[in-house]
């Protein structure tokens, strides 16, 4: 308290202290941790000015503050970039800007997969960690895992061929690599690892979900969506590996039963084929309520490339939608009011 009030013209330190208790005893172990107690306008009341007078006033304090503050060592901060993190942000920022229509959210998503994909994927292969300018260490089922399922939801937001393909990439990594061959469910480490005392496979939430569960479900969705089998048995040998533990402890296993939900209500999978604005509004149509159980991808028509079982969707005039569940997919929906007729009696939205 006493550095504040020295750094502080005596009018700066008055309504410093009274809006973060400088002016209250100590309320960490002797110390004082700063928050705000007294609102703008009762301060502005208090002092005989206004809000803004108030602010500009705390404003410069805190300039002089940070500038003290900078002349110390910073603490330090961890500064890798992983993998497997960067995943599970990527699919957040892609729910986001999806849900709140915010662009920049897709665009920080988007910069992310293409800095892993430029940088982390070598030779086939996806490393786990890059700083300094140094990408190395094999990666971890987490980061195919998590990184198959950040794509799925960015591929909803926007369509990139390439995006697919690359996450078609990681799941049969994952598969040739990874996978318990003779009892399903995925080792934490590739076959071709270092070879460590013992070769974890794990199932239980941690810190971090389960990429035992969150690949049960990613593999799922992108067997459905491009008419992978193998994906979709390696996704149920997986749940079947798991059944026990489940069993045991659901709370603990919560991807792996949001998997296990899945395989008993499959998904709804909306496939949009179309170009320009009418595409666009169809696809606002399907993503705009909340059905937790829909995914809805917009492909345009001059997509080209495609796996078979989207290829065969094929564009009928400025839009058409293929609403699928599992392997089974409806006539082409041709307008937009039999589309929305179509949302509502689903039951993705439970």
């Amino acid at each position: 308290r006493e550095e504040i009030e020295a750094l502080l013209e005596p009018a700066e330190y008055k309504i410093f202290a009274r809006r973060f208790g400088l002016d209250r005893p100590a309320n960490f172990e002797g110390h004082w941790h700063l928050h705000a107690y007294e609102p703008l306008h009762k301060l502005a009341a208090e002092f005989d000015t206004d809000e803004r007078a108030i602010a500009a006033n705390l404003n410069q304090a805190r300039t002089k503050l940070f500038q003290a503050r900078e002349s110390r060592v910073r603490p330090g901060r961890d500064e890798k970039i992983l993998t497997s993190w960067n995943a599970l942000m990527i699919k957040g920022m892609a729910v986001a800007g999806r849900h709140l229509n915010r662009p920049s959210y897709v665009k920080s998503a988007t910069r992310a997969l293409d800095f892993i994909r430029k940088t982390l994927w070598r030779d086939g292969r996806l490393l786990a960690t890059f700083k300094d300018d140094k990408a190395h260490l094999s990666a971890y089922l987490d980061d195919y895992a998590f990184l198959i399922d950040a794509i799925i939801e960015l591929l909803q937001v926007r369509w990139r061929g390439h995006e697919l393909r690359f996450a078609c990439e990681l799941a049969d990594v994952l598969l040739a690599h990874f996978e318990d061959s003779e009892h399903g469910g995925f080792w934490f480490t590739a076959n071709d690892h270092e070879h460590l005392i013992q070769r974890p496979r794990a199932y239980a939430d941690e810190a971090t979900p389960s990429g035992n569960g969150i690949a049960a479900q990613a593999l799922a969705r992108l067997g459905y969506l491009i008419g992978e089998t193998g994906y979709l048995k390696a996704a149920e040998r997986t749940l079947k590996s798991a059944a026990r533990v489940i069993g045991e402890s659901p709370i603990a296993h919560t991807s792996l039963l949001t998997a296990l939900e899945e395989q008993l209500m499959l998904p709804q999978i909306i496939i949009l084929r179309g170009h320009g604005g009418t595409l666009k509004d169809w696809h606002q149509s399907c993503i705009r309520d909340y059905a937790p159980r829909r995914l809805s991808f917009a492909i345009p028509d001059s997509a080209s490339d495609l796996p078979q079982a989207l290829a065969e969707k094929a564009p009928k005039g400025e839009a058409v939608a293929y609403i699928c569940e599992g392997t089974t997919c409806s006539p082409p929906v041709l307008d937009e009011e039999s589309l929305r007729t179509e949302l509502a009696q689903t039951t993705a939205k439970a």
